[in-house]
């Protein structure tokens, strides 16, 4: 990998040239691993999970730009640990069971997939199908492989579980039966309201919803640029404020699917669109500032200016009522670059139809 772009051009080179194509190949493999699962139903959620939620293996492996010649191992890591999560997500969504603890079983792959001393398990065991053919074993084991190789995983582990864990929780909070989800998110946002005084429950549940804070650690670590003062300015830079925008990104684009299926979305808790406006803007500035000062600061202000453009050219905007309008809103208060990224992804988007 060349050196760590500064700007949006070399940025979005890299992207195309090199990080691109590479998603596609470890994508395409879990494609054709998920193919061979026995269990239609698990097997349905696999490949769902793949082809509608592609772009965050694309999105996330932007990091791989920050580990230097282990750009690829990176780019290996990220594909199969957002994979995990992406296809537990569906599994807990479209779930045939509504019992936390199977949920939490299930996500232990993601705390297992960091973790080298952790031997996978069947983390089916409280639910009727079972048989994936060894699918997310494999998933996990991946992981962990690419794990082995970090240098620095004892000054990047505990920050790591920190962030898995807050994850594991809200997933298992929001799939309950739809009466306990929101008794369940406002409980667990008050052990933590003390460090996030300014967020509301459902913002504080986006920020943990994202793993991009996991990408950066791990793209750093591969790349031997980490110490343990350096794994808590990540960790300080990226939660709460850039994944919180992350995920009401995700969340916003979603309304619509989510509306019709009866799904939890964070946006909807807003008491009117006007503070939705109003507070997306104030996440946008506070994320903006908290990555100042981070090594590589251009690159990490291309993230940002990134994870607008990319959100915001995904198809289903233009399914929103309030897509256009917001669309423009944030786009005029995240800078030149994100305009760059906004129309350039769109226009890749139409060549690659």
């Amino acid at each position: 990998m060349d050196k760590i772009p500064t700007n949006s051009a070399a940025l979005l080179n890299n992207m195309y040239r090199k990080i691109f194509p590479q998603v596609n190949k470890e994508v395409s493999y879990w494609e054709r691993r998920a193919n061979e699962i026995p269990d239609n139903e698990l097997r349905n959620q696999a490949l769902a999970s793949i082809q509608s939620k592609r772009f965050h293996c694309q999105g996330g492996s932007v990091f791989s730009m920050l580990a230097g010649d282990s750009w690829k191992k990176a780019i290996k890591f990220i594909v199969a640990y957002q994979t995990i999560s992406d296809y537990l997500d569906n599994l807990c969504d479209r779930s045939t069971s509504m019992d936390p603890a199977d949920f939490r079983l299930l996500h232990d792959a993601m705390k297992d997939a960091l973790s080298m001393e952790s031997v996978p398990k069947n983390y089916y065991r409280l639910r009727e199908n079972q048989e994936d053919g060894g699918y997310l074993l494999e998933l996990v084991s991946t992981c962990q492989e690419v794990m082995r190789d970090l240098l620095d995983y004892s000054a990047v582990k505990s920050r790591l579980i920190q962030l898995e864990e807050m994850y594991t929780d809200l997933q298992v909070h929001k799939h309950v039966v739809i009466e306990d989800r929101v008794p369940r998110l406002t409980s667990w946002y008050e052990r933590y309201k003390e460090e996030v005084p300014d967020l509301s429950w459902y913002e504080f549940s986006a920020a943990a919803g994202s793993t991009l804070g996991i990408f950066c650690i791990i793209s750093y670590a591969l790349g031997g640029k980490l110490s343990m003062n350096l794994v808590d300015r990540i960790y300080q830079s990226y939660f709460p404020y850039m994944q919180c925008l992350h995920i009401l990104l995700d969340y916003f684009i979603d309304q619509q699917e989510d509306d019709e299926e009866g799904d939890l979305n964070f946006c909807f808790y807003y008491p009117n669109e006007t503070i939705m406006r109003k507070r997306f803007l104030y996440v946008m500035q506070e994320a903006a500032s908290s990555i100042k000062g981070l090594p590589d600061q251009k690159f990490h202000q291309m993230i940002y200016q990134g994870l607008i453009g990319l959100y915001l050219t995904d198809s289903k905007v233009n399914q929103l009522k309030n897509g256009e309008v917001l669309t423009n809103l944030l786009l005029d208060h995240s800078g030149r670059s994100a305009k760059i990224f906004y129309w350039n992804i769109k226009m890749y988007n139409r060549w690659k139809k």
